[in-house]
């Protein structure tokens, strides 16, 4: 994942003027290192900066993925960001659904597409969801006493 510095760095690189928001956000996304959603960066920056509008939260994420700092996946609940991964070469992700743990997949299956002679790609995005194995343990159990509740009964 990038760094506070290498968000800041790519940003400065591209002619983005680092104000002290920009920076509270880059910190937030070099620090943490799961999903956020939109409304998640808006209350965190609302606490620190009162009177700090939604739309200027997502315009400055936009910013962020168009620049490839930031990562956008859409999940069934909404779009959420994460930090961009910092290895240099292009890959998807396998997400848990549950704790959010990512797992790179290292190559691309676009690779594998038939694409017609009268389309050109010029961007594309290959996620799968999942359960990490940790994850898919717990619900197992979960369910195992939930059964086995119910029989007592």
């Amino acid at each position: 994942m990038l760094s506070t510095d290498q968000i800041l760095e790519a940003m400065s690189g591209q002619g983005l003027r680092i104000t002290d928001q920009r920076k509270t956000l880059a910190k937030l996304f070099g620090e943490n290192t799961g999903y956020l959603s939109a409304k998640d960066v808006y209350e965190h920056m609302g606490r620190k900066y009162s009177g700090l509008s939604f739309d200027t939260v997502y315009r400055n994420l936009r910013v962020m993925e168009e620049l490839g700092v930031l990562e956008q996946v859409v999940f069934e609940d909404g779009v959420k960001f994460k930090g961009s991964c910092n290895q240099d070469h292009h890959h998807h992700h396998m997400i848990c659904l549950q704790c959010m743990k990512t797992y790179p997949i290292n190559f691309c299956p676009m690779n594998l597409t038939d694409t017609p002679d009268q389309f050109r790609v010029v961007k594309h995005k290959f996620e799968v969801f999942g359960y990490c194995k940790e994850c898919e343990q717990n619900r197992e159990e979960e369910t195992a006493l939930a059964v086995h509740s119910k029989e007592g009964h």
